[in-house]
């Protein structure tokens, strides 16, 4: 079964408590928080005060995906502010082995996102220091996007490199995941599944939590 990982960028901000809350009730796994600063996408999302609030809100895993220009400036601050995994995207790190050092450096899992045009096999040559690749299965910046049925053929792709490395790096899909497509990503290979919209705009979220884990 995969890991169920709910956007809370997709969750209402006036209620954020009860949205921690309703997670943490949930069989959710993890928070996945997305960082945007309308450079490296076009939209700013929220940032490291937030990010406090909702630690405290949860002992579940806080999964913090940074869609930002100059990751490494800020690897220790999100550890402070309390982040478990942190990502950042390959398109924005020139230094990727090094920024993925520092990440591990201060005791957090690192990921890796890569955008939908750009191909797998740019990771191989770091994939066993990769804990969490995230390909974005939509274009980075705004929720509520079409999913982009090429992503089946990079999971299997990426699912390869992993195997023939040896590594026992995650796959996590990010972007329209919904209970149309969440069984096929699963069945291609993906290990976690982000769902924003797909969650926080059902009627039931706790039981289109547990019908996405099933897939």
């Amino acid at each position: 079964m995969p890991i169920i990982a709910p956007s809370l960028l997709a969750a209402n901000f006036l209620e954020l408590g009860n949205a921690c809350n309703m997670l943490n009730e949930s069989e959710a796994e993890w928070f996945h928080l997305d960082v945007m600063d309308g450079s490296f996408v076009p939209n700013i999302s929220f940032g490291l005060p937030i990010i406090e609030q909702i630690r405290k809100a949860t002992t579940k895993v806080c999964d913090v995906h940074l869609m930002i220009v100059s990751p490494e400036k800020y690897i220790t601050a999100f550890k402070k502010a309390g982040a478990d995994i942190l990502t950042v995207h390959f398109e924005a790190c020139p230094e990727l082995a090094s920024t993925l050092a520092q990440i591990k450096a201060e005791g957090m899992k690192a990921g890796v996102a890569i955008n939908p045009n750009t191909d797998a096999e740019v990771l191989a040559p770091f994939i066993k220091e990769i804990d969490l690749v995230c390909v974005m299965s939509v274009y980075p910046g705004f929720g509520g996007q079409k999913f982009i049925e090429t992503t089946y053929e990079k999971v299997v792709a990426l699912k390869d490199i992993i195997t023939k490395a040896g590594a026992s790096t995650l796959i996590e899909i990010d972007g329209g995941v919904d209970a149309n497509n969440a069984a096929a990503l699963t069945k291609a290979g993906a290990d976690v599944l982000v769902a924003g919209t797909t969650v926080f705009k059902a009627a039931d979220p706790i039981a289109m939590i547990a019908s996405l884990k099933q897939s």
